[in-house]
């Protein structure tokens, strides 16, 4: 079966990274005096490996250090609670697991530097908020700063919804998907006070995914990124298991929400050739099989979040100003965690859909064929949150 399915994702990955080279050689190109990013995780064609979908703004550099009073470029917590209605606390008991590939040595301290920055309670060992668990028992031989930029992003995305949340970081070996990234949530799964788990990364689809789909049980919240190349649906994200979360441009505005909100024109989603349609989606999605997403969150790159990594051998070192669907991902993971924990044998993606109207209906912007319209959508799907009715059951 493993030979099978590898052989599989041949095809769908190198198809897949042709959409994303034509896709990043576009972010590349610099706009007239405008926001340029790049992919943190590039390499998209290796079979049945997994990439990460964080993006960074190159036109703004990194800063190793701000002075005294100085504040990050970027959206901070509480910029983020305040466009998504969020109370400043809460989360206490709960517990998030994030699943990365590679070590992150560095994961504590800037997770302390971030939480400093914007007076948040501290997360660290001594006070038994922050854990780093390796999937297999061992440390992984490999210190990636790729994918340490991954993991920093996703614990302070999740400190910026979930500040009373515990974390705890799951390194497995490597980014294979099937060998390495599934069994490491398997391990997630099981982790004492876990009652959700996050994956900011991705393969392309292919047939056999639905022999995956296993590895993610009732009774526990899955997020995942809904992907990075506009209206192309990506696994897991697509597994009818997972709640997957799509990306938003998110600005100012003088409106009574004080925000506005637009598709992201890079945000995956779309119909699966391959999965079922769940029953929560009749009626809602366009499609005869699984759609995504489910929800968003603000993912454009443009409009990011302040994030600080100090991982030596980052071409980005410090604060810098990251988006992708690996924002929106562990945003949702952290509001989830704030609504409740899910009932035993619950799915709960379907949370939404239940309660449409918890969530701000984005109605503008497009994301590859799929534009942003009314009720649901393959640029949005739901919408995004209007506080936390809407994700809990």
């Amino acid at each position: 079966m493993r030979r099978r399915l590898i052989g599989s994702l041949v095809a769908a990955a190198m198809a897949l990274a042709g959409l994303a080279a034509g896709s990043a050689a576009a972010a590349a190109q610099p706009g007239p005096g405008g926001p340029t990013y790049r992919r943190v995780c590039p390499e998209r064609n290796v079979p049945g490996k997994a990439f990460c979908l964080s993006m960074v703004r190159t036109d703004l550099p990194a800063r190793p250090s701000l002075l005294p009073g100085q504040q990050p470029a970027g959206l901070s917590p509480q910029d983020i609670r305040s466009a998504y209605g969020l109370p400043p606390f809460g989360g206490d008991g709960r517990r998030i697991a994030i699943v990365v590939a590679n070590d992150y040595p560095e994961a504590e301290q800037d997770l302390a530097v971030y939480r400093r920055q914007f007076h948040l309670p501290p997360c660290t060992t001594a006070n038994g908020c922050f854990r780093k668990v390796y999937s297999t028992g061992t440390k992984p031989g490999t210190v990636d700063p790729i994918w340490a930029l991954e993991a920093g992003l996703d614990m302070q995305a999740v400190s910026a919804t979930c500040p009373g949340c515990g974390i705890t970081l799951v390194e497995a070996p490597t980014a294979f998907i099937v060998s390495s990234l599934l069994p490491a949530v398997d391990i997630a799964s099981f982790l004492p006070g876990v009652t959700g788990v996050n994956g900011s990364w991705a393969v392309a689809e292919q047939a056999a995914e639905g022999s995956l789909d296993s590895h993610f049980r009732p009774g526990l919240v899955y997020t995942f990124a809904s992907g990075d190349v506009g209206g192309v649906p990506v696994y897991p994200s697509v597994s009818p298991n997972v709640t997957s979360v799509g990306g938003t441009k998110l600005t100012r505005a003088f409106n009574l929400r004080g925000w506005t909100e637009s598709a992201w024109g890079g945000t995956g989603g779309g119909c699966s050739p391959y999965e079922p349609q769940p029953a929560f989606q009749q009626g809602f999605a366009p499609c005869a099989t699984r759609s995504t997403p489910d929800i968003s969150a603000v993912a454009d790159p443009d409009t990011g979040m302040a994030a600080y990594v100090s991982t030596p051998g980052n071409p980005t070192v410090g604060w810098q100003v990251v988006g992708g669907t690996s924002l929106s991902s562990p945003l949702v993971a952290g509001m989830y965690a704030l609504a409740g924990r899910p009932g035993p044998a619950d799915r709960p993606n379907s949370y939404p859909y239940a309660r449409p109207g918890s969530f701000h209906d984005i109605v503008t912007g497009v994301a590859g064929p799929y534009a942003a319209i009314p009720g649901y959508d393959r640029a949005t799907g739901i919408g995004t949150p209007r506080g936390l009715r809407g994700l809990r059951r």
